[in-house]
């Protein structure tokens, strides 16, 4: 609205939306608030009716687990589609809008003069534009424009002369990209009134709908392309121009797809290829009756999204509601048509403005990869537990097992599909779910060394630790949640991984290990949680961490200066997911340049630039190795604005004219493409539109401040002191600007990719949650030494704390390592920026807790002291 204000000179926006088909709901004397309320309530009927057409057709198509959910209020769909073996067909699925028109078609012979004089408007109009072209050749081109013969002439004897063929065009460019419909020198019987070749499409479209050109039509002419080649012509590649017939007063078709109440595939008396047989209902077949009476020896096109499907002779009166629509359709092309028709016409056109396809061969290598990192991690955490706690860490690695069960079963019934960077998600819940664990057993081997038995010592080291526990781990679900949120796709498959991996391990750390050492009391069996290697490990430690602050402040200070000098200067790499554009990882059969490969690629798409007369996009090209020499990953802003899936055919071929040399062996163009049985070509592909580019990176910044804000408001409400929130959000933010100062200072310079896009963000997000988690459970033995020790210094009361959890710190930050190291070496090249981004955050975490977080909580909480000390003196 506040747009509108500006440019709309006053004029209201009845005056705009009060159309004929709004008029029950947009008056002219309504106001712009309830004009923008009729709107809102337009587009959310819109999206919700496109959601369910578009789960109809996806339920219909056939794919194991799919999964389709809207994205909050954003006006997006989320579809996810395991297994798909053919992208190009889901997205023709996807964007088609199933509007279903049957018109009146034009003879060629009634359109053809239109077309001529359209031809003779048309090359005044490009002559005019070049100011340099000599006068005779302006005359010249005028007297041959008049003379219909001679345009007959030329279109059956075309000089072969490439000068001669120039000067054609110039006279006649309507004609030199588009041919007309004749046969034997004739004008041919029927609707098509010419041909072209799908590259001249766009441009006679263009030149068809310039407003000097349009006026030369009748005004009910409409002039539709097949969605098939021509099968009269050879070659392959050349399309039909149907001329439509526009009866109605307003414009809009006879009939259309509304009136269709079945569609299925079947096939023709004599066998061939499949058709599609449509019943409408009662009105609708009243419509079509009349429809074909009414054009008896002429054609009725049947149109769909656009496209002419086919245009059949009516040989006779059609009664009964059934129909054909027959268009030398493959099997897989008419159940899609019989699938769209039955699902329902979409309210709107659906654009596909993020994809990302995963080729078989990468998909199963990742899946392997990220497996091979689970069990691995899995085994190092049980082993690393056993070994530091003895007897309870057996007891442990059974709470984990059960942890994992339960996580996998809480995915199966959610029907979750597990994606990469939710493996990712369920390997670092196997480090976190022993935190809680270590928690207890550190508290539980205090109570034992203050002398108490160990009945009461698993009792009391138990309810002590709860509050810790719960602190911690919900500053984790905090940011898990708002990951959830504000990411999508893979994203949303890690935060729910990871949240349901945090509930259920607290569930299996408190009440598994506990029944299980209640049941070994019970029969008076021991229980060991330490052996002699790790009994004193860490133990009675005298550090004076706060006298160390000046020192640790200047390095961080430092550290983060320097971070932050390089983020303006050498900035990030961004991914496609922040830039906008469309991400290749090519997998060649021999070793590779990757300069050579940009070399090629850059010439690629500047030549398709200069042939395109488009925006220069060809330099925006970036390659560089992922995961060996052999695997390269390209990134090209090449049309990045226009997300049709004809732009996508075309990048492709773009891409393959450009590569096709660096192979061994010779591929073809369908070959290019990753399969199970071919494993080189494009083994993954994303494409991200400008518009959710911006998004994405507006919600990632949005996500971080609201996940920082959450803990502090947390820990601030938690511990009754704003101070101790300060310590604990300064604390997390000085991890997160490290990290991301990493990203940029090494991008580039380390051999795997330090792309900053969603799933960076991600990790960021994760270690906010995670690092906390240190510094909660030592203000959690600061407020309750200062319950034990009303009087103790802040100062002594912080040191003893952060002596008494180091061995805590230190543990829960080594399993959580171990597996984070398991996933970069094992987890494959896919998730590795992730696991790297993952393990500097804890390390430093770990650092800022006991260094950052707990030091500046002090001096923040001193200083608020001390002003108010000086308040109350100055009062007296």
């Amino acid at each position: 609205q506040e747009a509108w204000t500006e440019v709309g000179n006053g004029q209201r926006l009845a005056q705009i939306f009060g159309t004929y088909e709004m008029r029950d709901k947009i008056r002219p004397e309504s106001s712009d608030e309830e004009v923008i309320s009729v709107i809102r309530e337009e587009a959310e009927s819109a999206i919700s009716n496109s959601f369910n057409v578009l789960r109809n057709r996806i339920d219909r198509f056939g794919v194991t687990q799919p999964s389709i959910q809207k994205l909050g209020n954003s006006g997006r769909i989320l579809v996810e589609l395991p297994g798909v073996k053919e992208p190009e067909r889901v997205r023709k699925l996807l964007q088609g809008t199933a509007s279903l028109e049957f018109w009146a078609t034009y003879d060629n012979s009634e359109i053809f003069p239109f077309l001529q004089e359209a031809n003779s408007t048309l090359a005044q109009i490009l002559a005019s534009d070049e100011t340099a072209a000599p006068a005779a050749e302006k005359e010249e081109s005028q007297a041959e424009q008049t003379a219909d013969s001679l345009l007959t002439e030329e279109l059956q004897n075309l000089a072969a002369d490439a000068e001669e063929m120039e000067q054609y065009r110039k006279n006649n460019p309507l004609f030199a990209a588009l041919q007309p419909a004749m046969f034997n020198g004739r004008l041919a019987n029927g609707a098509c009134i010419g041909y072209a070749s799908y590259v001249d499409t766009a441009q006679i479209n263009r030149w068809l709908h310039m407003p000097q050109i349009e006026a030369l039509f009748p005004a009910e002419f409409k002039a539709c392309w097949t969605v098939k080649p021509s099968s009269y012509i050879q070659g392959g590649n050349t399309y039909e121009l149907v001329a439509i017939k526009a009866t109605s007063r307003d414009g809009q078709a006879p009939l259309d797809g509304g009136a269709v109440t079945d569609a299925r595939v079947q096939y023709g008396n004599s066998g061939g290829n499949p058709n599609v047989s449509m019943t409408m209902n009662a009105e609708g077949a009243n419509i079509w009756a009349r429809m074909t009476k009414d054009n008896i020896g002429k054609q009725i096109a049947i149109v769909l999204d656009g496209m002419v499907y086919s245009y059949p002779t009516v040989n006779t009166e059609i009664t009964g509601g059934s129909s054909e629509i027959t268009g030398n359709f493959t099997l897989e092309e008419a159940e899609d048509l019989a699938n769209v028709l039955k699902s329902g016409k979409l309210p709107a056109p659906a654009t596909i403005i993020q994809e990302q396809v995963v080729g078989p061969s990468l998909g199963a290598e990742s899946i392997n990869a990220g497996l091979i990192s689970f069990v691995i991690a899995f085994l190092l955490v049980l082993l690393y537990m056993a070994f530091f706690y003895h007897g309870a860490g057996l007891v442990a690695d059974v709470a984990l097992l059960c942890n994992v069960l339960l996580l996998l079963g809480s995915l199966v019934s959610f029907g979750a599909v597990l994606t990469l960077p939710g493996i990712a998600g369920l390997v670092l819940t196997l480090g976190m779910a022993v935190d809680a664990n270590v928690i207890i057993y550190e508290r539980i081997k205090e109570e034992l060394r203050s002398g108490k038995g160990l009945s009461k010592a698993i009792a009391d080291g138990y309810s002590n630790a709860y509050s810790a526990i719960i602190d911690g781990q919900l500053t984790t679900i905090i940011t898990g949640i708002v990951l959830f949120i504000f990411g999508s796709g893979p994203v949303q498959g890690f935060a729910t991984t990871l949240i349901i991996g945090i509930i259920t391990s607290i569930l299996t750390s408190i009440f598994i290990s506990r029944l299980i050492f209640e049941d070994r009391l019970a029969k008076g069996k021991n229980i060991t949680f330490d052996n002699k290697f790790t009994r004193n490990l860490l133990q009675n430690t005298h550090v004076n961490f706060l006298s160390k602050r000046k020192f640790t402040y200047t390095i961080s200070g430092l550290v983060i200066v320097v971070c932050i000098v390089s983020m303006f200067t050498k900035g990030f790499t961004y991914g496609v997911d922040f830039t906008g554009g469309r991400t290749f990882v090519v997998r060649f059969d021999q070793p590779v340049s990757a300069e050579d490969v940009r070399e090629a690629t850059i010439a690629a798409f500047s030549a398709a630039d200069e042939a395109d007369q488009s925006q220069n996009y060809g330099s925006a090209v970036e390659v560089k190795q992922f995961g060996g020499e052999s695997q390269m990953k390209i990134t090209t802003q090449y049309k990045v604005d226009q997300e049709s899936t004809e732009v996508d055919a075309e990048v492709e071929q773009i891409l393959y004219d450009a590569l096709k040399g660096f192979f061994a062996e010779d591929l073809t163009l369908s070959e290019f493409t990753s399969t199970l049985e071919n494993p080189n070509g494009i083994i993954s592909s994303d494409k991200v539109g400008p518009t959710i580019a911006n998004d994405m990176k507006s919600d990632a910044i949005i996500a971080v401040v609201i996940a920082l804000f959450a803990i502090f408001v947390y820990i601030a409400f938690r511990f009754k002191k704003w101070t101790w929130g300060f310590g604990g959000v300064m604390g997390l933010a000085h991890t997160a600007i490290i990290v991301i100062g990493f990203f940029s200072l090494f991008s580039g310079i380390l051999p795997f990719s330090l792309d900053v896009d969603q799933t960076f963000i991600a990790a960021i997000l994760t270690i906010i949650g995670y690092a906390i988690n240190d510094t909660v459970v030592i203000f959690d033995r600061i407020r309750e030494y200062k319950t034990l020790h009303p009087k103790m210094p802040l100062e002594q009361n912080a040191n003893e704390a952060l002596n008494s959890t180091l061995s805590r710190t230190m543990n829960t930050s080594l399993t959580t390592l171990v597996v984070m190291v398991a996933i970069a070496i094992f987890g494959g090249e896919v998730i590795r920026g992730l696991a790297v981004a993952l393990i500097l955050g804890i390390a430093i975490g770990t650092y800022a807790s006991l260094f950052i977080a707990t030091p500046l909580m002090y001096d923040v909480t001193m200083w608020v002291e001390r002003r108010k000390a000086a308040k109350e003196a100055a009062r007296k």
